[in-house]
């Protein structure tokens, strides 16, 4: 294929070609041709080119290689030389007017046809010279043309319209009179294609729009009838574009006699002739109307509808907004024709269409403004109507009645989905008294006709849905009204649906209604089924009406509907017959009415059975179900008895009643049939029945059953108990006859596998021989005969003539082979299907045996013969090519798709004919056989699936496959066929995710972007998802050829993509959105799907548009954050009322309101308008995206001066920067309108408020940058603590109060205090407690708000302590704290204390609250066996009835309330303080935690504070030991927090270390959090609640042996009591030992940060022989940590058991430094050194080594210790100093019994002296020098070694200082602390010999001076030496005057020497002691701040 890529096409490699791959060489040089020609120089092969390409049109070319052809013939002309262009245009004449009729000219003609077209579109008015010519020799061609020939001539003559323009005027009539034709042609392509003439036409000819415009009118109305989709797209198109030019011409119109423009009412009335009388003529409708019968056919209906959506979408919002009243009383005035409702199928259809133009337009081009009003004018139109329905009813006239119901159906459907859309912005219509349209809507449910009263109660759910403060309300007052008419008919009915709508509505609603409303519908339904039997004039509106009620009450879940659960099970038994005697009494007597009236009641039951098992499944028990079973029973067999009893006189109410029960039996789990007589018995007989109903429907009626079919539709009066079903548009349910099929077919497939094999046959054999009209009877028949008759049928099904059914019978016979799974059946059925297709020549055997081979390979799982696949392939290649049945080929080609993806590896062999097939065929098949297009398509998508990752090769055979699927893909993409369109783009993606190099996006994109508003869903489906899989890799190349898109239009497409265009109306009307084109070019193709999110209505496409966006964004947000911030922005602010941007200024007076501070000003709206609150919603979370992603990225995005300092060298841009805009952002949404929009608001403030807190001004230091929106955040919280504020934005303000609060942005009190204000006046709010409920929402709602309210206080309070105890705050905030205090010393306080102080005065309420909260929480987490402990009347913040809906709301706030609890109770150290009432609504009991204040009930202070404690442990021991919270780290962290608060106070502490038992669980719970979170704050928290614990148990030893000694009288005895851990035995036993147990979580410690402590680890890759081990900071607080607990643990052992665990805890220890010794990396050695030397003092210093029954071992041990310590001098040492140090330790805290045995004394001190004494010393000399003079103090049998072997070196050292004395700081250091250790020796030594010694230290001491002339020009170290020195001198002197004054005696010079340092001392300090003298001038008396830090 490389060869056909070239300017001329390559003839000889072509002619070497077969004709098939000729056919596809050709069309891949077209497609080259096609890309190269824009920009390539062609004046010089331009004949030659004209040559190739006519060559080409007369070589017969294929559909599209014509089209291909055509477009490049035109595009040469048009870059290149067009004189020769009249040759070709002529040369295309001759070729149409030829007389050559063969099949085998045809191909030339129609391309001729297309190239034709392509040219004078390209060329335009350059060809106007032959322009009479072609078009008289096209419309002479297209009167004896073939369909494909009139289907090429129509887009010809359209493109040659679109290129002449008004050129083309003199051919305009006589193109209208054969278009004309055409419009009714019976090729539906034909059709289409004229639409689009004609509409290309009205562009130029005025007289279609004018004085044609009714023959127009009736054309389209007849091209209407017998059309399928895409003709009713085009035609309507047309249509609609015309009555809107008629109504606003494009262009003026030349003024004529008695002409006049049309008006509104004109144009409706055109559309509403052909709406009610159709296309027929006078004649025929006249005789219609005679005979009574409708002659408008659902088509014309659908299409006219269409074309009213065109025509006011055409016409634009503005339009519509102005003339809606108009438009609004002509919809209505056609649904109320007689005409339009003769039957109730046509009223159906013809509500359903009003309704559609009304959704279409209203829901779709108004924004919220305009739809309020457009309501209010509903509103208006309802009360109209109602008005004149009362006045009707008194003149009694049933017809103007049955006109006036479906005026409101449609305008109470609209009013409601117009209400749904506005969401709560509908606030104000409900609110406005001119309007009222709730009295309006509530009016008509006493209106006479039932689909009315539906339509008003459907209307009053949306009401709910979109405001859910008004579900309660609404539900109040219909019941009241029902109480109150509960002797009329019309009320029950209509009352009863109002209510049960409502409930409905719950399901939409999180919030819910309070739980007494149940039991008050409850009792409502009880009323009216007790008192149905009491007045026969309303009995069965009173029967439907209770079990209505009833089967809604069940939506409300089983929360609600387990209380009610028995009172359900007596109704239902008195419902039935309670034994079959009793059903043969019923049948004898009573009469029809009397049946009704039962069927009627005994339906409703079943139905809330059915409701029962689908909304409560929870609740059906075994005991349920055999509670109901018996009634089903009697159900079965009552429905065999009627029907043989009563015939058609209850035709209606028994289908309904079978219907009931098909539906519940379909529900219930079939092994609740097994083994149940009752049912066993009626088995057979449901089984017949559901046969009967199958079989007395033709297949016909299925197909309409299931698809909608010709009967309309469904509505909602087929079926009233839909009403209450979870959907948001209103529920279509069947016919109840279509119904019953529907339900008869899924019951059967229920029962048939549980049917026993002797029922089996029998049902077999009775549908055969029904069938058949046999009439035989087996006794017995085997598995085997089981199976012919089921197989003959499936057979004859296969080649029905019914399409359907061979479908049903290929899926059955695949999934009889796959349920019988054996492989000779298999084989036989394939075998026969392959004898069938040979000798079969009718279409029908064909297509059904070619899809059972299909679906017996699918189902079998794949093909493992590769003959049989081989046999199978090419029978199907055979089918395939079958040119003459185009049914054929789509059937089989089909098959063969599901053959390939079965196939797997084994259809490899088959690639490349099967490809070459596919290619060929999609080259040769018509565009008008677009189903055989699609086939191909699914062919080509399965095996581009089987290629796989093997397309990415490079091999010529690969790149050959690569390429013709590549064309193939590129056929369908040309094709007119939106379903091969989307194939394309889907094998297209299917290659970018195998080989994305080979898949040209500047291509791709563009083809993605134009058909991205596509009029069909599964086009827009393809094109999304395929963009979501690119953005994914290319973002940016996407967005670029987007761009790149808009920019290479032409001007007159430049501004939008395509043309307004009508939705989709379907069967089932559900696609009620126009697909507007978006301009990409402002916004990018990220704006366009933002436009496209808000536009449509299909879930699935609106996630792939969300994920699309999501991914796009986070591959290209941070590289264009401006952009993307922007888009947000603009979407956020295109609201219809409010376009505008907020701009906040704040006033400068402090005490001002915030709200004086907001002025909002109206700017342009951007480039988005009218957009649903739901896409505003959808951009806040993405802005909270793009800051959560930039989290992750630079950290300039959240540092100010980085970022400014980065923006100054590079064009990047930052988060930090746009600030304000996304503060601002936050504040729009989180004051607008919609609850869902405020609710994402406040969550990006609190997003932000994380995010930004601490992030600095640098203009301003001190201060953070969140600070100057102080005022802002007060605003956007302060409407979300309004009376009105629903409770869960109130719950999320609350949360975001706590975080501006504790975030520390605000640290003046005065402003803290507005936000501290929101949450005061919410907790008054939560002290009125649940006595006082909502009457608007669920009780749950109380707890939910209640819980938030705590939990905000809990977090500021927690804040509070923790900032006042100066821990884990920032240090700008201890900086911030002292530049106030300097400013204002006298009001100066720390933003800790002022927060505590915020708290204080409400915390004696907060903490009643708080327990009473953590205790409702602890019961709430008791496994369900304990469910009989819960208290009855449920907690203090929730009730027993919404215990589940209040454990989530617990699960979520219970953390931070156990922490801030600790905490209270910290600081009041467990000392109970009257602090007077809580103000509590109700006593917090049992959660008062003993302030009961019954005298009964007393508790000491003793026991409450027990109770406290043991509350905080359970709940955090239960939470630790399984965390499942979603906030797992934080809820861990909590917990941790607060047992350390707790055992920081000494009662607790007392309790814990008195309870083993206790610490021990704990120990193990913390030691699996060890194990199991590898969060170092969760580890540190850990270890340091460890270190705690083991506090108290030795504080609780500390005090036994304190006692015990008291007690004995032992104070004076040299034993220690044994007390502690080991008693006598010494022993530990794990799992009940707390020193075991905290030295297993310290070894998990310590082995994880150092496995070389492990012996086992020794020698793995983690221990000693891999690389150099490294902690990090937290690592070493960790092990310190750790090593600190371990030290602790003997002294709370007894004497043997601390001997039982000394050598472990020296192990680890020692081990611990031999890694410090050996230099190992770690973040913070210096805190890791220093707690493992003072673990090792604590040891050492340990009383066990004094006590008596443990000193000997423990001098082994330490002796053992010692001397493993010194043996780290034989390995290679790193950090000689920290060993030193070991050792001074052991020298000064170990008993002299381990120091002073041999070699270990001799060993040290030779340690001391070779580190003294070495050339390289690696401890330098003052940390040697300090050690020493510690040993020289210590006792003196360990000292004296020390001294007499290092005394003499010490000496020389210091007198060699005055030959080289000290260059620097070091060298002073070593000097002094030499000095130091010299003091210590002379202090260690003997009263007698220190004389001596002073007499050496003395000289030394002398030599350090210097003299007068030296000391000026000295280094600073020798002058700080002679100061320190000096120093020396007159402190030691006094002490030892008599050697000192015989030694200056003595030596002359040295007093000299010493006399002159003293003076020179002395005469310096006088001089610093002179203040300088300041002549003429004063210290002012106010001082200048010149330090603003």
């Amino acid at each position: 294929m490389e060869q056909a890529h070239s300017l001329l096409l390559n003839e000889d490699a072509c002619s070497r070609l077969g004709e098939h791959q000729r056919a596809e060489f050709v069309f891949e040089w077209l497609r080259f041709l096609k890309k190269l020609l824009p920009v390539a120089d062609v004046k010089q092969n331009q004949k030659r080119l004209v040559e190739q390409l006519t060559t080409i049109l007369t070589g017969s070319p294929g559909p599209s290689t014509r089209w291909l052809l055509a477009h490049c013939l035109a595009l040469l002309y048009r870059v290149g030389d067009s004189f020769t262009s009249s040759l070709t245009v002529g040369r295309c004449n001759d070729i149409i007017r030829s007389k050559d009729d063969s099949p085998s000219f045809l191909p030339s003609r129609l391309a001729a046809v297309a190239c034709l077209g392509a040219m004078y579109e390209q060329l335009g008015r350059l060809l106007i010279s032959s322009f009479k010519e072609t078009m008289a020799n096209l419309l002479k061609a297209l009167k004896g043309a073939e369909s494909q020939g009139r289907y090429e001539i129509m887009l010809c003559i359209e493109k040659i319209l679109k290129g002449l323009g008004v050129s083309a005027v003199p051919c305009h009539r006589d193109i209208f009179k054969a278009t004309r034709t055409c419009l009714t042609d019976r090729s539906m392509a034909v059709r289409c294609a004229a639409a689009k003439c004609l509409l290309e036409l009205q562009r130029e000819a005025v007289f279609l729009w004018s004085t044609e415009l009714e023959n127009v009118a009736s054309l389209c109305y007849r091209a209407f009838e017998g059309s399928n989709y895409d003709v009713r797209i085009a035609v309507s198109r047309l249509l609609g574009t015309l009555l809107a030019s008629s109504l606003e011409p494009k262009q003026a119109i030349a003024p004529r006699p008695g002409s006049r423009r049309s008006c509104l009412e004109e144009v409706m009335e055109l559309v509403s002739s052909g709406f009610l009388r159709g296309c027929a003529g006078f004649l025929r409708a006249s005789g219609d109307l005679l005979k009574g019968m409708n002659s408008v056919s659902r088509d014309v209906r659908v299409g006219i509808t269409q074309a009213c959506v065109v025509f006011i979408s055409t016409l634009g919002g503005a339009w519509l907004e102005a003339h809606f009243p108009s438009l609004l009383s002509l919809l209505m005035d056609l649904v109320s024709h007689t005409r339009a409702t003769q039957n109730p199928v046509d009223a159906v259809c013809s509500r359903r269409c009003v309704s559609f133009i009304l959704r279409a337009s209203v829901g779709s081009l108004l924004g919220e403004k305009a739809q309020i009003a457009a309501a209010k004018e509903i509103c208006q139109a309802i009360s109209k109507q109602n008005r004149a329905v009362e006045v009707v009813i008194d003149k009694r006239s049933n017809t103007d009645v049955a006109a006036s119901q479906h005026v409101l159906v449609c305008a109470l459907l609209e009013l409601g989905s117009v209400l749904q859309d506005l969401g709560s912005s509908a606030a104000p219509l409900l609110h406005d008294a001119s309007t009222g349209m709730l009295d309006t809507v509530i009016s008509v449910l006493l209106h006479p006709s039932v689909s009315a009263r539906l339509a008003a109660a459907w209307c009053l759910r949306c009401v709910a849905i979109a405001i859910p403060a008004q579900l309660a309300v609404l539900l109040d007052r219909c019941s009241e009204r029902l109480n109150a008419l509960k002797s009329c008919p019309k009320a029950v009915a209509g009352y009863s649906a109002a209510i049960a709508a409502l409930l409905g509505a719950v399901q939409h609603c999180p919030l819910g209604i309070p739980h007494i409303k149940g039991k008050v519908v409850m009792g409502l339904a009880e009323d009216l089924l007790r008192s149905a039997a009491q007045n026969s004039r309303i009995s069965i509106q009173r029967t439907q009406g209770g079990w209505l009620l009833l089967s809604a009450l069940m939506t409300l879940g089983p929360t609600v509907v387990e209380h009610h659960l028995p009172r359900m099970l007596l109704l239902w038994k008195c419902a039935f017959p309670q034994s079959v005697k009793e059903l043969d009494s019923e049948l004898r007597r009573g009469d029809s009415f009397t049946w009704q009236v039962t069927l009627e009641g005994r339906s409703g039951a079943l139905c809330a059975m059915k409701n029962l098992v689908v909304h409560c499944k929870v609740l059906l028990s075994d005991d349920v179900i055999c509670r109901v079973l018996p009634l089903l029973s009697c159900a079965v067999a009552l429905l065999s008895s009627l029907v043989k009893s009563y015939g058609n006189q209850l035709k209606n109410a028994v289908t309904v009643f079978r219907l009931r029960v098909y539906e519940i039996l379909a529900l219930l789990p079939p092994k609740s049939y097994e083994g149940k007589s009752c049912v066993k018995t009626s088995f057979f007989v449901i089984y017949f029945l559901v046969m009967l109903s199958v079989m007395q429907l033709n297949v016909g009626n299925v197909h309409n059953s299931l698809h909608g079919g010709s009967i309309g539709g469904g509505t909602l009066e087929y079926d009233p108990f839909t009403i209450f079903v979870k959907a948001q548009v209103v529920p279509a349910p069947l016919p109840p006859p279509a119904a019953l099929t529907v339900a008869a077919v899924q019951l059967f497939g229920v029962i048939f596998p549980h049917l026993t094999i002797h029922i089996l046959n029998r049902l077999i054999r009775l549908n055969f021989f029904s069938s058949f009209g046999l009439a035989l009877d087996h006794e017995t028949l085997g598995p085997e005969e089981v199976q012919k008759p089921g197989l003959s049928l499936l057979l004859g099904a296969l080649e029905s003539s019914n399409p359907l059914l061979r479908c049903v019978a290929a899926e059955g016979l695949a999934r009889l082979a796959q349920v019988l799974n054996e492989p000779n059946f298999t084989v036989s059925l394939s075998l026969m299907s392959f004898d069938k297709l040979k000798i079969a020549r009718d279409a029908v055997t064909r297509t059904g045996h070619s899809l059972a081979l299909g679906c017996l390979y699918r189902y079998m799982g794949g093909i493992s013969s590769p003959q049989h696949l081989s046999a199978c392939v090419g029978v199907l290649f055979t089918l395939s090519q079958d040119n003459t049945s185009p049914e054929v080929q789509m059937w089989s080609l089909h098959s063969l798709s599901m053959v390939v993806d079965l196939a797997g590896p084994l259809y490899r062999s088959h690639i490349d004919a099967s490809l070459t097939l596919v290619l060929r065929l999609l080259l040769l098949t018509p565009h008008t056989h677009v189903e055989v297009q699609q086939s191909l398509g699914r062919c080509l998508n399965a095996l581009i699936t089987s290629l796989g990752p093997d397309l990415q090769g490079e091999g010529a055979g690969v790149c050959a496959v690569r390429t013709s699927c590549l064309v193939g893909c590129a056929v369908m993409q040309d094709s007119p066929d939106c379903l091969v369109q989307a194939q394309a783009i889907t094998c297209l993606q299917q290659l970018h995710m195998f080989s994305p190099r080979h898949v040209n996006l500047a291509s791709l994109v563009p083809s993605l972007c134009v058909n991205l508003c596509s009029l069909y869903l599964s086009l827009r489906r393809a094109v999304v998802a395929c963009l979501r899989q690119l953005a994914q890799r290319e973002t940016v190349e996407v967005s670029e050829h987007a761009v790149a898109l808009v920019k290479e239009l032409p001007r007159r497409d430049n501004t939008q993509l395509g043309e307004s265009t009508p939705p989709r109306l379907t069967l089932s009307f559900s696609d009620t959105s126009v697909m507007y084109y978006v301009t990409i070019k402002e916004v990018g193709l990220e704006g366009a799907l933002f436009s496209l999110l808000d536009r449509e209505s299909d879930p699935r496409l609106r996630q792939d548009i969300k994920d699309t966006l999501v991914q796009m964004m986070s591959s290209a947000a941070e590289s264009e954050l401006a952009h993307w911030l922007k888009l947000c922005k603009d979407v956020l602010s295109a609201s219809s009322d409010l376009a505008a941007t907020t701009l906040v200024e704040t006033n400068q007076e402090e005490d001002a309101d915030d709200s004086s501070a907001f002025h909002a000003k109206h700017e342009h709206s951007g480039p988005f308008n009218n957009l649903r609150w739901s896409t505003r919603v959808f951009a806040v979370e993405c802005v909270c995206r793009i800051i959560v992603q930039c989290e992750s990225g630079d950290p300039a995005h959240f540092d100010m001066v980085l970022a400014q300092e980065q923006r100054l060298h590079e064009s990047t841009d930052f988060l930090v920067l746009h600030l304000a805009d996304l503060v601002r952002m936050a504040f729009m949404a989180a004051t607008d309108h919609s609850e869902q929009l405020r609710l994402a608001g406040l969550q990006m403030l609190l997003v932000i408020i994380h995010k930004f807190a601490s992030v600095t001004e640098p203009e301003f230091p001190g201060h953070v940058i969140l600070e100057q929106y102080q005022a802002i955040v007060g605003a956007a919280l302060r409407p979300a603590f309004s009376v009105d504020a629903p409770p869960d934005v109130t719950a999320k303000a609350c949360q975001v109060c706590s975080a501006w609060i504790t975030s520390g942005v605000v640290s003046d009190l005065r402003d803290l205090r507005r936000v501290h204000q929101l949450l005061a006046s919410s907790l008054v709010k939560v002290q009125g407690g649940r006595d006082v409920p909502n009457p608007f929402y669920n009780e749950s709602t109380f707890t939910m708000e209640t819980l938030a309210v705590l939990k905000a206080w809990a977090e500021v309070y927690i804040v509070a302590v923790q900032s006042t105890r100066q821990k884990e705050s920032p240090a700008w905030w201890h900086q911030e704290q002292q530049q106030e205090q300097c400013e204002d010393p006298g009001t100066a306080e720390t933003a800790g204390s002022g927060l505590l102080k915020l708290v204080q005065g409400d915390l004696a309420t907060l903490s009643r609250l708080w327990l009473a909260a953590l205790q409702d929480h602890a019961l709430l987490t008791l496994p369900p066996t304990y469910a009989s402990q819960l208290p009855t009347t449920g907690g203090s913040f929730y009730s027993a009835e919404i215990m589940e809906q209040a454990r989530q709301h617990y699960c979520f706030a219970w953390a931070p309330i156990l922490h801030a609890t600790a905490l209270w109770l910290n600081s009041t150290e467990f000392i109970m303080v009257d602090e007077g009432p809580a103000n509590l609504s109700r006593p917090v009991t049992p959660t008062s935690m003993g302030q009961s204040t019954t005298l009964a009930s007393i508790k000491s202070p003793e026991d409450v504070n027990t109770e406290r404690l043991h509350l905080i442990l359970g709940i955090s021991v239960e939470f630790l030991c399984s965390p499942h919270s979603q906030n797992q780290m934080e809820n861990i962290t909590s917990c941790l927090h607060a047992l350390q608060a707790l055992l920081n106070v000494p009662w607790p502490r007392s309790k814990v270390g008195n309870d083993q038992a206790l610490t021990v669980e704990l120990l193990s719970v913390l030691h699996r959090l060890i194990v199991t979170r590898e969060y170092p704050g969760v580890q540190l928290a850990v270890l340091e609640l460890v270190r705690q614990v083991v506090c108290a148990a030795q504080e609780h030893v500390r005090e036994k042996r304190h006692s015990a000694e008291v007690d004995d009288g032992a104070a004076e005895k040299e034993t220690v009591p044994e007390f502690g851990e080991g008693r006598d035995t010494g022993g530990l036993v794990p799992g009940k030992s707390l020193v075991f147990g905290a030295m297993e979580l310290c070894l998990c410690i310590l082995v994880r940060k150092l496995p070389q402590l492990s012996p086992r680890l020794a020698g793995s890759p983690t221990g000693q022989g891999a690389l150099p081990w490294s902690l990090n900071d937290s690592d070493c607080k960790l092990v310190t940590l750790a090593l600190c607990i371990l030290s602790e643990l003997p002294s709370i052992c007894s004497p043997e058991g601390s001997v039982s665990v000394l050598p472990t805890v020296l192990y680890l220890l020692l081990g611990v430094l031999k890694e410090l010794v050996r230099g190992f990396v770690a973040a913070n050695r210096g805190i890791l050194v220093s707690g493992a030397l003072q673990a090792l003092r604590n040891v050492l210093s340990s009383p066990m080594s004094r006590a008596e029954k443990s000193r000997a071992a423990w001098v082994e041990f330490l002796r053992s210790a010692l001397s493993t310590l010194l043996e780290y001098k034989m390995e290679p040492v790193e950090d000689e100093e920290t060993l030193l140090t070991a050792l001074t330790i052991f020298l000064l805290s170990a008993s002299a019994e381990v120091i002073t045995v041999e070699p270990l004394q001799s060993l040290c001190v030779g340690k001391f002296q070779a580190s003294l004494e070495s050339k390289d010393p690696m401890v330098s000399r003052a940390a040697y020098y300090q050690l020493l003079a510690s040993v020289f103090q210590g006792p003196t049998a360990v000292a004296g070694p020390f001294i007499q072997a290092l005394g003499g070196q010490l000496v020389g050292y210091l007198q060699q200082v005055e030959k080289s004395r000290p260059q620097t700081a070091t060298e002073l250091q070593a000097v002094q602390d030499g000095v130091r250790a010299m003091e210590a020796l002379v202090l260690a030594a003997e009263e007698t010999h220190r004389p001596q010694l002073v007499t050496v230290l003395l000289p030394i001491l002398v030599s350090f001076l210097l003299d007068e002339n030296t000391l000026a020009s000295a280094p600073a170290a020798s002058r700080s030496l002679h100061e320190s020195a000096l120093r020396d001198l007159m402190r030691i002197g006094p002490q030892h005057s008599a050697v000192f004054k015989t030694l200056m005696a003595s030596a002359p010079h040295m007093k000299a020497r010493l006399e002159a340092a003293i003076k020179g001392n002395q005469e310096s300090v006088s001089a610093k002691a002179t203040p300088p003298q300041v002549s003429g001038k004063h210290i002012p008396s106010i001082q200048l701040k010149t330090n603003f830090l």
